[in-house]
C-alpha cells in the first residue's frame, strides 16, 4: 500500500473518529442540554431586549385569562369560535402563580416550546429509530427560522398549543403504527389517547387538523393492509378493529368535549363555519375558483420564502441576502432526498408518508380554503417539525459520504436563522411583529405615556382601533375602556369582529366623557375634526408617538354617529 493511501486512510478514520465522538452517548447529552439552555437563552433575550411588540391578539388572550381568574368561563377566542381558550387557561395558570404581567405570557409560550423542542426530539427517534435523527431535528428547532421565533414568542392564541398537540398526535399514531410493525395488539390506551388528542385539538386550534387528517388516514391503510398478510379476516380481527375505531371516537368526544359544549349552547352553524374560515372568507371579494387562484399565487411568492425563513412573515425584506441561493439549494435537495428515499424504499416508507402527509395537508388547506388570503406565514407553522426531520434525516445521509463535514450544514441553517433574527430585532419599530400590515404596525414603546396622559385628563372611555384597544385595557388593568370602534384601514374598511368583548362596548355606552384615539391614519384624523366641527363639538388635541388623541369633547359623540364605516363582509 502506498504511503498516499494509508495517509488517505487515515483521514477517513479520523473522519469516522470525529462523527462517532460528536455522536456518542455521553456527547449527546451535552449536545441535548445545550440545545435547551440555548433555546431558554434566545427567549430570555428576545423577553428582556423587548423586540417582540405587546400585540392586540395577546392583549385579548392576556385580558381572558384575567377575567378567567374573576370567575369567567369563555370557551373559545374572544369574538372567534375556531380557537379554544386553552391558551387563556393556560396563561391565566400563570398569572395564579406569578402574577398578572406580560413577561409570564411569554414564559407560558416558552415553556410550551420546550415542549415542542422534547416532542420533536422524541418524534425523531421515533420516525427513524435513530437518536442522531431526533438531535439533529432538535438543533434544527433551537435556532429556527423567524417565522417560528415569532409565533413561539409572541401568542396569537393558541399556534404554539397547535404545535404541541401535532406532535403528540404524531408520536401516538407512530407508536400505534410500531405496535403493528410488530405484529403486536396495540393497547386501549393508545387509541384512547390518539382519540383524546384529535377531539382536544379541534377545540384548541382547528389547525391541528392537519396532523389529525393524515395519520388517521394512515392508521386506517395499516389497519387495511392486515388483508394483504390473511386471506380473510377473522371474526376475533374485526372484533379488534371496531374495537379500536370505538375507542378513537369515545376519546375524540371525551377530548372535544368543551366544543360540544359550546354546540350544544350556542348551536353548530357558528363553530363549523369558523372552522371553515368564515373570519376571513369574502375579505378578498372574489369567486371561489379566484380565490383559489390567488392562493395559490400567495404560496408560491410569499408563503415559500416565509416557510423556510429566507423572509420575515410580516415584510418583503430579504434575510442575510448573500447566503439565500445556498439555503434555497439546501431545501431542494431536501426535496431530492425525499423523493429519492419513497422511490428506491431505503427509508422506512410509512413514516415518510406521514411527514409528507402533514406538509401536502398543509398546502392543500391553505389553498382551498379562505386562511390562504393571509399569507405571512403563520398557517404553515404545521410543517416546520416535519421539515426539520426531513432535513435530519438528509443530513444524517450525508455522513456516509461525507463525514463530519455534512454537519456543516446544519451549521449554515443554524447560522443564517440566527443572523435573520438578529438583523429583524435590530429593525424596532416594528422590532419581530406579528403585524404584517405596516398600518397596524405600532410602536407601542409609548403605551406607558399615553396611558399616564388619559389618567391625568381623566380620558377613561371612549374609541379607538383592534390594536391599540386591547393592549390599552390589559397595561391599564382595565381602567382605560376604548372600544375598538374606529377602522384602521386606509380604505376605512371596518368589522364589527374587531369588537371581540361586548361588555366594553356597555360600559363606553354608558360613559359621560368620550375620547378617539387613532394611529398612523390622517385622513381618519382630518374625518373626526370634521365630523366634530359638523355636529358643534369642541375638543384638544395631543399627539403621543404614533397614537393621537382627540380629548376634552364639548360633548359625547357615539361612534355610529359620525359614519366612518366602510363595511366588510363579517
Amino acid at each position: 500500500m502506498s504511503e498516499q493511501s494509508r495517509v488517505g486512510d487515515r483521514g477517513d478514520n479520523n473522519v469516522r473518529l470525529g462523527v462517532n465522538i460528536i455522536f456518542s452517548h455521553h456527547c449527546q447529552y451535552w449536545l441535548i442540554g445545550l440545545a435547551f439552555l440555548f433555546a431558554v437563552l434566545l427567549k430570555m433575550t428576545l423577553a428582556v431586549t423587548d423586540t417582540v411588540p405587546f400585540n392586540a391578539d395577546e392583549a385579548v388572550v392576556a385580558l381572558m385569562a384575567r377575567h378567567i381568574l374573576q370567575g369567567e368561563r369563555p370557551t373559545f377566542f374572544y369574538g372567534q369560535a375556531y380557537m379554544g381558550s386553552l391558551d387563556a387557561w393556560l396563561t391565566a395558570l400563570g398569572f395564579a402563580i406569578f402574577g398578572i404581567h406580560v413577561w409570564v405570557i411569554r414564559a407560558v409560550q416558552g415553556v410550551i416550546y420546550i415542549f415542542i423542542l422534547v416532542t420533536s426530539y422524541w418524534m425523531g427517534k421515533l420516525v427513524n429509530r435513530d437518536g442522531r435523527v431526533g438531535l439533529i431535528t432538535l438543533w434544527l428547532l433551537v435556532i429556527p427560522t423567524i417565522n417560528l421565533v415569532l409565533y413561539t414568542t409572541a401568542s396569537l392564541g393558541g399556534y404554539g398549543e397547535a404545535l404541541l398537540i401535532g406532535n403528540l398526535l404524531l408520536i401516538v399514531g407512530f407508536l400505534i403504527v410500531n405496535d403493528r410493525d410488530k405484529k403486536q395488539r396495540t393497547p386501549i390506551w393508545k387509541w384512547v389517547l390518539f382519540g383524546l388528542l384529535a377531539g382536544f385539538g379541534l377545540w384548541a386550534f382547528g389547525l391541528t387538523l392537519v396532523f389529525t387528517i393524515p395519520m388517521g388516514f394512515f392508521i386506517i391503510w395499516r389497519i387495511l393492509s392486515d388483508r394483504k398478510t390473511k386471506d380473510r379476516l377473522d371474526a376475533q380481527d374485526w372484533q379488534y378493529y371496531l374495537r379500536s375505531i370505538f375507542l378513537v371516537a369515545i376519546g375524540a368526544m371525551i377530548g372535544a368535549l368543551p366544543w360540544w359544549l359550546y354546540v350544544i349552547r350556542e348551536g353548530l352553524n357558528t363553530p363549523l363555519v369558523e372552522l371553515g374560515g368564515s373570519a376571513i372568507s369574502g375579505v378578498e371579494g372574489l369567486s371561489w375558483l379566484a380565490q383559489v387562484g390567488q392562493h395559490l399565487i400567495n404560496l408560491l411568492l410569499l408563503g415559500s420564502t416565509a416557510i423556510i425563513g429566507i423572509r420575515p412573515p410580516w415584510s418583503i425584506n430579504w434575510l442575510v441576502l448573500p447566503l439565500i441561493p445556498l439555503i434555497l439549494a439546501f431545501w431542494v435537495m431536501v426535496i431530492l432526498h425525499v423523493v429519492n428515499r419513497l422511490r428506491n424504499g431505503h427509508w422506512k416508507k410509512s413514516n415518510l408518508i406521514v411527514l409528507v402527509g402533514v406538509i401536502l395537508t398543509n398546502i392543500l388547506g391553505f389553498i382551498i380554503f379562505p386562511f390562504g388570503a393571509d399569507p405571512s406565514g403563520r398557517y404553515f407553522l404545521p410543517m416546520v417539525v416535519p421539515m426539520a426531520l426531513l432535513a435530519a434525516d438528509m443530513i444524517l445521509a450525508w455522513r456516509i459520504r461525507f463525514g463530519v463535514i455534512s454537519y456543516l450544514a446544519v451549521v449554515l441553517l443554524l447560522a443564517y436563522n440566527l443572523i435573520g433574527t438578529l438583523q429583524m430585532a435590530m429593525k424596532n419599530p416594528p422590532g419581530i411583529t406579528t403585524q404584517f400590515n405596516a398600518v397596524s404596525q405600532i410602536d407601542h414603546r409609548r403605551l406607558p405615556d399615553l396611558i399616564a396622559f388619559l389618567d391625568a385628563k381623566g380620558e377613561s372611555r371612549g374609541y379607538t382601533n383592534y390594536w391599540v384597544s386591547y393592549p390599552l385595557a390589559f397595561l391599564s388593568q382595565e381602567s382605560l375602556i376604548y372600544v375598538p370602534g374606529l377602522p384602521y384601514h386606509e380604505d376605512f374598511r371596518y368589522t364589527s369582529r374587531d369588537d371581540r368583548y361586548p361588555a366594553y362596548r356597555d360600559i363606553v355606552n354608558k360613559a359621560e366623557k368620550i375620547a378617539y384615539i387613532t394611529t398612523k391614519h390622517p385622513t381618519l384624523e382630518q374625518h373626526l375634526r370634521d365630523q366634530f366641527r359638523l355636529h358643534g363639538i369642541t375638543w384638544q388635541e395631543q399627539r403621543i408617538g404614533d397614537y393621537l388623541v382627540f380629548y376634552s369633547l364639548s360633548e359625547p359623540i357615539k361612534v355610529e354617529e359620525i359614519g366612518i364605516w366602510k363595511s366588510i363582509p363579517q
